[in-house]
């Protein structure tokens, strides 16, 4: 259009580009003729994966980046190793590598660990007869939150709001006993978790069974477990036994699940308005819990586990 004579104004009227763009496309015919209307930037070869590439690519991932970050990204590496930062999500895909991710673990250091864990494990896969197991723990520095701003409701389209502020009333703390055999909850709260205040806990446990039943409380070794006060309580109540978890070992307690559950349905999102409050709303949560309870079915994922039923050391 433009060897044809006409201007600017009609070439970009006709085309639909701004008038720069004709004149660097112009300039550059002027300049290096067809050649300059080859594309500048033609993007880095293709590069097909095979197998020694997937290798060097994989054995790049597990060695810390040069730039001191953490871990690697797919367009990080893929510079590095000048591929495409798809090859490298497909490499990682296929190897299952997610260097973005991280998990925690802890290690038990319990030199009795397969004693105590295949005590604990026979007492809720191989219960004794005539007898009630409970899992108990508490949960600590339980926060009685209130808002000071209004909380906006859930609506079509929005989720529910909190304000950023919040007045701090107090905290408790709960004990809680799950009845492995049928799910439901005793619960108790106290204002600090103690030897005295466990006492105390484990008298409501006890009481809550038949004179003659025998009582086996899975715990942890939390010190005031362990105390002359609780040895004088197990002296005076003999047909209650303790059971402790190996250290570091809080994933064999199952009423670890439930105060997960009550963590999401009550006192992650709840606001209490003072510590009674929360005390209150703990309870009803419970006596409405125990309506339908639901027990937890402990099952093995590896029947290669050194633990078996067979291993389990439960007293009767």
């Amino acid at each position: 259009m433009l060897a044809d004579g006409a201007s600017y104004a009609a070439v970009t009227t006709a085309v639909g580009c701004p008038p720069a763009y004709v004149a660097r496309w112009k300039q550059r015919f002027e300049t290096a003729r067809l050649g300059g209307l080859e594309a500048r930037y033609r993007g880095q070869p293709a590069r097909v994966r095979t197998p020694a590439l997937e290798a060097k690519i994989l054995a790049k991932t597990q060695t810390p980046p040069p730039d001191g970050s953490t871990h690697w990204t797919t367009r990080k590496l893929a510079q590095v190793m000048k591929v495409s930062h798809m090859l490298v999500a497909r490499v990682w895909r296929r190897a299952g590598l997610q260097p973005h991710r991280l998990e925690r673990y802890m290690l038990s250091d319990d030199p009795e660990f397969e004693q105590k864990a295949a005590d604990v494990l026979g007492l809720y896969l191989n219960p004794p007869q005539h007898a009630v197991v409970f899992s108990v723990d508490e949960k600590t520095a339980i926060q009685a939150l209130d808002r000071l701003d209004p909380v906006l409701p859930l609506s079509p389209g929005r989720a529910e709001r909190h304000g950023f502020e919040y007045y701090r009333h107090g905290t408790l703390s709960l004990y809680a006993a799950l009845n492995t055999r049928t799910g439901e909850i005793v619960g108790q709260t106290a204002p600090r978790h103690t030897s005295q205040a466990f006492v105390e806990f484990l008298t409501d446990v006890a009481a809550s069974q038949p004179r003659r039943k025998e009582i086996h409380v899975i715990v942890d070794n939390l010190s005031a477990h362990k105390t002359k006060t609780v040895d004088a309580f197990l002296a005076d109540h003999p047909r209650v036994h303790l059971h402790f978890t190996p250290t570091y070992s809080s994933w064999l307690n199952q009423v670890e699940l439930w105060f997960n559950k009550i963590e999401r349905d009550l006192l992650a999102r709840g606001i209490f308005t003072s510590v009674p409050d929360l005390a209150r709303k703990i309870r009803r949560y419970i006596l409405r819990y125990n309506e339908h309870p639901k027990p937890i079915r402990w099952t093995y994922n590896d029947p290669t586990h050194r633990i078996t039923i067979e291993s389990a050391v439960t007293g009767h």
